[in-house]
C-alpha cells in the first residue's frame, strides 16, 4: 500500500507513490532502471507479462530440491529456455546418455542424487521431431505422465492425478518435484521462472525456490539488478547499455524477452544533459501470435480441404467407372492412379464380382500406354491345353488342328501396350514357368517355334484366390508370385463398404434401363434400404443381376422391396446375433494385427514375427485393413 500522510482534511502522496500508482494503471509493461542497472520502476503489467505476478491455483511452500526427491522434467528444446541445461546436469538423475544433445526434446523421470534407482526417459532429436512426445509410467509406486505437444505448444506433467500444464511460444523447461519420502508435490514450474531464478538448471543446482499460491509473497523486484530478473536477453543487454550511456532508441520493435514475444519501445532517460537511466515499454504480443497461429492453422486446414477436393475431382475424372464414395474405394482409386503412372506389374486382388477388370482397364486408360492395345485374357476361361498357344501363339504345323500359317498369341497382340491376365491363379505350374520367363526376359518361344520373340508389354494380373495359400499348397510358384506382386491393389468386397450401395444403384440402374429398354423406373427407399442389409457374396456383379431382375419384375415405374429377389431367408434380417463368418475373420485379423503393433510400440518386424506370418502377408494385410 502507498505511503500516505494526512495534512489537514486532505491526503498527500509522495512522488514515488504517484509514479507507482500511474504506472500500474498502464496497459503496457513499464520498466525503468538507473545507470547502474538497478530497477527503479517495474509496473504490475510488466510483472504480469513476465510471470512475476501469476495466479497459481495450487500452493506449495518455499524450499529446495533434496536428495531422494523424484524429479519429472518436460523440456521441448534442451538448453534453450531452461537455464542452459545440458546432458551433464542430467547425471544428478542418473541419466548419462551421451546421445542427448542441446536442442533435443526430453522427458525425464528420476531420483535426485540417489544411486541405484534407474531413471526413465525419452527424447527426440532436434531434426526428427514428431507431433507429440509422451511417457507414462508407474515410477516407485507413483503414476506419472508427461506429454509434450509440439503442435499446440503445451507441456503437461501429471503426478498423483494432478495436471501441471505450461504453454510456450518457442521453448520451455517444465518441472515437477515430489518429496522423496511422502511422494507429495513440493515444487512445480510456472510462468515467470526466469525472473524468479527458478529455471530447471537453477533448481537442479540447489537454488531455493519461492512459495506459490494465493497467500504467497510476490517477488519484489525494485532495487534488484536487471540481470537478476532477466538473464541472457539481447534486449535487456541493450536496455542496460542505454542506461549506461549508449545512444540506442527505438519505438515498437519486436523483441523476445525471457521467451516472451513482445513489442518494445526503448527510451534513454537524461537529466541535465547526463544519462541517469533508461525506460523500456513492453507490450505482450503472445496473444496476437496465438491468433495469427490459429489463423495460419485455419488457412492450412482450408488448403488441405481444397487439395482433397482437387484430388477427389481428379480421381472422379480419372476413374468414372469405379463407383463408390467409401474411404475404401477412394483408397483403391488413389492406388490405381499411382499405378497408372508407372510401368510396374500390378496385381489386383479381390473376390469375384468386385470389378477387377474395370479397374485394370482404367489403369491402362490413365497410363501413357492408353493409345496402345489393352488385351484382356481370362486365364480361367481358356482350357489348359489351349492356354499356352493362346498366350504365346504357335508356328505352322505345331500341333494337329493348328492353322497352316500359324498364329500370334495375346502377348504379341499386346506388344507396346498392356496385357491383363485375369484369374492368374488358375494357370498350371508348367505354364507358370514360361510366364515367369516372359516377366524376367520380356521374351518367349511360340509353341513349336525355335526363334525367340521379344515383346515390350506392361502386365496387370488379377485373381480372386489367396496366392499365399496356393503357394503353401504347391499350386503357385513363389518366384512368380514375387514377380507379379510388385504393386498390389486389393478391392474390398461390397459388404465391407455398404455405403457404396446407394451410388452404385444410382449408376447401375439407368445403365441397365438403357441396355434392356426398361423405360424410366426408380427405386423406392424401402427397396434401397433392403439392399443395404444383404451380405452380397457376389459383390457388384450380383447387385447388377438383382437390379436387372427387379426391373423385369416391376410393372409400374417404381421398384419396390417385393421386386428385390435376394437369395436369403427372412431370418437373416431378423436375427441380429448372426454375423457372416468372413466378417468375423476380417474383424479378428484386423484386431490381432492392431493389438500386436500396439504391444510392440509400432515395431512391424516384432509384430510380424509374433503373429507368425510372412513379411509379404503382413504388409498385404496392412494395406488390406488400412493400418498405417
Amino acid at each position: 500500500m502507498a505511503n500516505i500522510r494526512p495534512k489537514g482534511d486532505s491526503m498527500i502522496y509522495n512522488s514515488e507513490d504517484y509514479v507507482k500508482m500511474f504506472t500500474d494503471m498502464m496497459s503496457e509493461g513499464f520498466i525503468v532502471i538507473d545507470n547502474n542497472g538497478i530497477i527503479k520502476i517495474y509496473n504490475n503489467k510488466a510483472k504480469e507479462i513476465f510471470g512475476i505476478i501469476h495466479n497459481q491455483q495450487i500452493s506449495h511452500g518455499k524450499g529446495q530440491i533434496n536428495r531422494g526427491d523424484i524429479v519429472i522434467i518436460g523440456d521441448n528444446s534442451l538448453g534453450r529456455d531452461d537455464g542452459n541445461l545440458d546432458s551433464n546436469f542430467l547425471k544428478c538423475l542418473g541419466i548419462g546418455d551421451k546421445n542427448i544433445e542441446k536442442g533435443d526434446a526430453l522427458i525425464a523421470i528420476g531420483v535426485f542424487k540417489e544411486k541405484g534407482i534407474a531413471p526413465v526417459y525419452k527424447y527426440l532429436k532436434e531434426d526428427n521431431m514428431e507431433d507429440t512426445l509422451k511417457l507414462r509410467t508407474d515410477y516407485l509406486g507413483t503414476d506419472l505422465g508427461v506429454i509434450i505437444d509440439f503442435i499446440n505448444k503445451i507441456i503437461t506433467i501429471e503426478a498423483n492425478n494432478i495436471k501441471f500444464s505450461m504453454s510456450y511460444i518457442n521453448a520451455i523447461g517444465h518441472m515437477v518435484i515430489l518429496d522423496g519420502k511422502t511422494k507429495k508435490m513440493k515444487f512445480y514450474q510456472a510462468q515467470g521462472y526466469t525472473a524468479r531464478g527458478e529455471s530447471l538448471n537453477d533448481i537442479l543446482k540447489g537454488y531455493e525456490y519461492r512459495a506459490k499460491g494465493e497467500k504467497s509473497e510476490i517477488l519484489n523486484v525494485i532495487g534488484k539488478g536487471i540481470f537478476e530478473i532477466h538473464k541472457g536477453s539481447s534486449t535487456i543487454k541493450e536496455f542496460y547499455g542505454v542506461a549506461k550511456g549508449e545512444n540506442i532508441s527505438y519505438i515498437d520493435e519486436f523483441k523476445e524477452i525471457n521467451g516472451f514475444p513482445t513489442m518494445c519501445t526503448l527510451i534513454p532517460v537524461d537529466k541535465d544533459g547526463h544519462r541517469i537511466g533508461a525506460a523500456l515499454k513492453v507490450e505482450d504480443i503472445s496473444e496476437i501470435k496465438r491468433i495469427i497461429r490459429e489463423r495460419d492453422e485455419a488457412l492450412l486446414d482450408l488448403e488441405k480441404m481444397e487439395r482433397k477436393l482437387r484430388e477427389e475431382n481428379l480421381l472422379e475424372k480419372a476413374f468414372p467407372n469405379i463407383i463408390g464414395e467409401s474411404k475404401e474405394i477412394e483408397y483403391v482409386k488413389k492406388l490405381a492412379l499411382k499405378a497408372s503412372k508407372t510401368n510396374s506389374t500390378v496385381l489386383i486382388l479381390g473376390e469375384s464380382g468386385t470389378g477387377k477388370t474395370i479397374l485394370a482397364k482404367s489403369i491402362h486408360e490413365n497410363s501413357r500406354l492408353k493409345e496402345k492395345p489393352f488385351i484382356h485374357v481370362n486365364c480361367g476361361a481358356i482350357p489348359e491345353t489351349l492356354l499356352e498357344s493362346e498366350l504365346f501363339g504357335y508356328e505352322r504345323g505345331a500341333f494337329t488342328g493348328a492353322r497352316k500359317e500359324g498364329k500370334i498369341g495375346y502377348f504379341e497382340m499386346a506388344n507396346e501396350g498392356t496385357i491383363f491376365l485375369d484369374e492368374i491363379g488358375d494357370i498350371s505350374l508348367t505354364l507358370q514357368v514360361k510366364l515367369l520367363q516372359v516377366l524376367q526376359d520380356k521374351s518367349f518361344y511360340r509353341v513349336g517355334g525355335t526363334e525367340k520373340v521379344k515383346v515390350n508389354v506392361r502386365i496387370i494380373a488379377a485373381t480372386n484366390k489367396n496366392l499365399e495359400e496356393e503357394m503353401a499348397a504347391g499350386r503357385f510358384r513363389e518366384d512368380l508370385y514375387y514377380r507379379i506382386n510388385v504393386f498390389p491393389i486389393w478391392i474390398p468386397p461390397l459388404r465391407e463398404r455398404m455405403e457404396d450401395i446407394h451410388p452404385l444403384v444410382r449408376y447401375i440402374l439407368p445403365k441397365i434401363l438403357k441396355d434392356i429398354g426398361g423405360g424410366n423406373k426408380r427405386i423406392s427407399a424401402e427397396a434401397l434400404n433392403l439392399l443395404t442389409k444383404y451380405n452380397w457374396p457376389g459383390n457388384v456383379r450380383e447387385l447388377e443381376n438383382i437390379l436387372e431382375r427387379a426391373i423385369n419384375l416391376t410393372e409400374g415405374s417404381t421398384i419396390l422391396s417385393k421386386h428385390i429377389a435376394l437369395n436369403i431367408g427372412k431370418e437373416e434380417f431378423d436375427n441380429k446375433e448372426i454375423i457372416p463368418l468372413k466378417e468375423v475373420v476380417y474383424n479378428c485379423e484386423k484386431d490381432s494385427i492392431e493389438r500386436a503393433l500396439a504391444y510392440y510400440n509400432g515395431d512391424k518386424k516384432k509384430a510380424m514375427e509374433a503373429l507368425g506370418i510372412s513379411k509379404t502377408t503382413f504388409y498385404d494385410k496392412l494395406r488390406k485393413y488400412e493400418i498405417y
